[in-house]
């Protein structure tokens, strides 16, 4: 099963000393904290929807690629 941005997978959270929290299904995935924060927090103020989802995936990194492999799915070699 592939998920789409439009899935709407990443959500974020604020918190009071200013961090902002970006999760991925109810996962935490990123944490920002100072003067990334704040870019985060006041750009993401402007945009809805794919945007919004877009600028969280590009937050978080590139921290699924999609060639990640179960480890009994293949042998390694000796």
């Amino acid at each position: 099963m592939s998920d789409s941005i439009e899935d709407a997978a990443f959500h974020y959270q604020v918190r009071k000393n200013g961090e902002a929290v970006v999760s991925y299904h109810g996962k935490p995935v990123s944490t920002l904290r100072g003067k990334d924060a704040a870019k985060f927090t006041s750009r993401i103020s402007n945009l809805e929807g794919r945007e919004a989802q877009l600028l969280m995936a590009r937050v978080t990194g590139n921290f699924k690629r999609g060639n990640e492999r179960e480890s009994g799915y293949h042998k390694r070699r000796a």
